[in-house]
Parts: structure tokens; sequence; C-alpha cells
């Protein structure tokens, strides 16, 4: 099997279900998973996946209200990345994870025209605005002894898919495309 390992070789960084498995079950209690209902315009999603040898679980809340407005007040991250050398670098990215996650959900979309990239910069590709982040992140470790791994980009794509999971607990509707600016909510 072509197993992609991020040139590392699979010895040095197997893949571990149980490791996976860990981070969605602390992700689970330290979200309060287990009492939270969704309906009614409030929902919950969890989602969980390995990458840059990471394992990292997202929990996010939603609030969807009549208009089809959304508002995130919480998402909850959980990682096991081996030994973390520098605990508040590995939280800030993680944060900023939770909200380019959250900015590239709502609106973030790359378009050509006539084999052109329409989007140069900033100007023209909108990024996530403090009223559409997340109101709050929290950042939780899961304590390992292995080898260190990636923590840049392991905390984007869980939460893209625990925001739609989260969209469907809240409204019944589910996310089939992205930007979620395409999407009726209400």
């Amino acid at each position: 099997m072509d197993y992609s390992n991020y040139g590392a070789p699979i010895e040095k960084y197997p893949v571990d279900t149980r490791r996976l498995r860990r981070v969605l079950e602390v992700a689970a209690e330290r979200s309060g998973w287990a009492k939270r209902k969704s309906g009614g315009g409030s929902g919950i999603g969890i989602a969980a996946h390995r990458s840059f040898n990471s394992y990292v679980a997202s929990v996010v809340e939603v609030e969807v209200d009549a208009k089809g407005g959304l508002k995130i007040p919480k998402v909850t991250q959980v990682v096991d990345a081996g030994v973390i050398v520098n605990p508040d670098r590995v939280r800030a990215q993680f944060e900023g994870a939770a909200t380019m996650a959250v900015g590239l959900a709502r609106t973030g979309e790359i378009t050509a025209t006539g084999g052109k990239i329409n989007q140069s910069n900033f100007n023209t590709f909108q990024v996530a605005r403090m009223t559409d982040a997340p109101y709050q992140t929290d950042v939780h470790f899961v304590d390992s002894d292995a080898l260190p791994t990636g923590v840049g980009e392991p905390g984007v794509p869980p939460v893209l898919s625990a925001l739609a999971n989260a969209i469907f607990a809240a409204t019944g509707k589910r996310v089939r495309e992205l930007p979620l600016s395409k999407t009726k909510l209400a």
C-alpha cells in the first residue's frame, strides 16, 4: 500500500487509532458533549482526524437564527501532537486554525474567469471578520510521550467537518457545498 506519512517512515510515526479515539473522548468530555441538546437552532458537532502525524478532535457549537444567521459560541480543539515543546505556540496555532476554518467555511472561495483567478489579495478574498470568528476557542492537549508532530494545519479540517455536523444538528439541513454563503440555513 502506498501510504503518505509526510516523508517519515511508517515505523517512526505509525497510525494509532487509540490516539484518535483518545482525542475524541477528551473533546467530548471537555465540551460537555453528553449534556448538550441540539435542535431548534442550536447544535453541536464533532469530528476528528489525523494529519501531519498529529491527532485532532474538534467540537463546534452553533446557533442559527430564523433568518439563517450563524453564530459560533465555542470551538473546542483537542490535540495529540506528541511531546509539545512550546504549549503557548501550539495553543495559538489551534486557536488560529479554528478562526481560519470558520472563515473558509463561511466565505472562502476562489473563482476563476477565463482561466484567471479572480481573487488577487485580501481585498478580493474575504477572511473571517471578528463577528464571524468563534467567540471562544478552548485548546486542550493530550499528554503524550510520542515524537513531536505537526501543529500548523491539523486544526483546520476537523473544525470544518464539526461545523457542518453542528449546522445539521441545529437545523436538520445538510451542508453540501462551501462556502456557507451559498447555503440557506433558514
